[in-house]
């Protein structure tokens, strides 16, 4: 009969809510998923079930059941914060690292490699060299094309939401322009 140490009964506005929920359209994956398998649960779904009929692991259900019947409707719901390493780059260092993928690759080459641009990224740390100051030699004039691609830059940076594999090489047009003059 299922893991009854997790049993969902859910009241009736948490069952609207969760309907509400499912028609809304707006919903991550995950937060749905989670509202079908109580919805599910509440129906007296067994753990098998309910994972055969949505396509998602036992403990997918189990974790989320639980959740629900120690926590509330919303913990149950919410994404669990989720260990990762640091950030390796910060900010500043990351939008060098994309200006210098933009830029003419090392001569005799068709395009930068990891290794060469990990190279290049440790002798920039190494010699204190800052590229986004004007008093760098390389960068050019900032003319409007210039401040246009930097902001391309430090859009595609900034935004979580950016997919982290854009256009062909990493770069619009004018930026590679402007880093091609590097």
């Amino acid at each position: 009969m299922g893991n009854i140490r997790w049993r969902v009964e859910l009241h009736a506005s948490e069952r609207d809510e969760l309907k509400a929920l499912l028609s809304g359209g707006t919903e991550g994956v995950r937060r749905i998923k989670r509202a079908q398998i109580l919805l599910s649960a509440d129906r007296g779904a067994t753990d098998a079930e309910i994972a055969r009929q949505l396509g998602c692991a036992l403990s997918t259900v189990t974790r989320t059941k639980r959740r629900f019947v120690e926590g509330n409707l919303e913990w149950a719901l919410s994404e669990a914060p989720r260990p990762g390493a640091a950030r390796k780059l910060s900010g500043d260092e990351e939008a060098v690292l994309i200006a210098v993928a933009c830029s003419d690759p090392p001569a005799g080459r068709a395009r930068w490699t990891l290794e060469q641009l990990c190279d290049e990224m440790v002798r920039l740390a190494e010699n204190r060299l800052k590229p986004w100051r004007k008093d760098r030699r390389r960068i050019p004039k900032a003319d409007a094309a210039y401040v246009a691609a930097m902001e391309d830059v430090l859009d595609f940076h900034n935004y979580p939401h950016a997919p982290r594999r854009a256009r062909s090489n990493g770069c619009s047009n004018a930026t590679s322009a402007v880093f091609s003059t590097m």
